[in-house]
């Protein structure tokens, strides 16, 4: 009897030792867009981190005013989707508008704001992006309803410990809007995640240098033998 859920795989060598987002994430719905089912997303911007992270999708929020120029680098290296961050915090109005139009034009699959961003700035991105807004929220304080309003497309939960109660305060009022969570340090603290509510999961992968300290271990205590 054919197993149809069996999938093959194929790592290589030089690739087998890449990041891997951990399997329990694929639990989610994920959200589709642009008729792309995208469950993972890395939040991250180091380019040899996304050359061999095997995510759906990258979150490229970083804590910076957002430039042009970081935006093509992550674009560039990336083989799969990419959310940009276009401010929101400590930068606002206009710019936000002209970051977000930017990005889009150089290809990105959405934006993403911060949680200060100002309802009239997400309406002006509406009025001039056709790819997804994507507001991020901290808070019960945030006024959800008012931010669909405005025309926010998908939530960015982002609550720390708090994230699984967010989530589901949202769901409460909300079942149906397109919601993206951090996941946390585990499998059970995604699970939970997930549960909760959330349709994708934002993961955290190791930094290049955690990831550079373990190679030069093993390299190391090879040459001792």
């Amino acid at each position: 009897m054919i197993n149809r859920k069996f999938v093959p795989e194929y790592e290589g060598t030089l690739r087998s030792h890449m990041i891997k987002i951990p399997t329990c994430i694929s639990e989610c719905s994920g959200i589709r867009v642009f008729g792309r089912r995208l469950k993972s997303l890395a939040f991250t911007t180091d380019v040899a981190v996304i050359r061999n992270i095997n995510a759906d999708a990258i979150i490229a929020v970083y804590p910076f005013s957002p430039q042009p120029a970081i935006t093509r680098a992550v674009l560039t290296a990336a083989d799969m989707p990419v959310f940009a961050g276009v401010g929101g915090g400590v930068t606002k109005g206009l710019r936000v508008v002209n970051l977000g139009n930017d990005a889009e034009q150089q290809g990105a699959f959405g934006v993403v704001v911060n949680a200060p961003t100002e309802n009239e700035v997400i309406r002006k991105l509406k009025q001039v992006l056709d790819i997804p807004v994507v507001v991020t929220v901290v808070s019960r304080h945030t006024d959800i309803a008012g931010r669909l309003a405005a025309g926010a497309d998908i939530l960015n939960v982002s609550g720390a410990a708090q994230t699984p109660e967010l989530v589901r305060w949202i769901r409460e009022d909300f079942p149906d809007v397109p919601i993206i969570a951090t996941g946390g340090p585990s499998d059970e603290s995604i699970l939970e995640t997930i549960r909760a509510g959330a349709n994708a999961i934002t993961y955290t992968p190791p930094t290049s240098a955690e990831l550079f300290a373990v190679s030069m271990r093993k390299y190391r205590l090879a040459e001792q033998h």
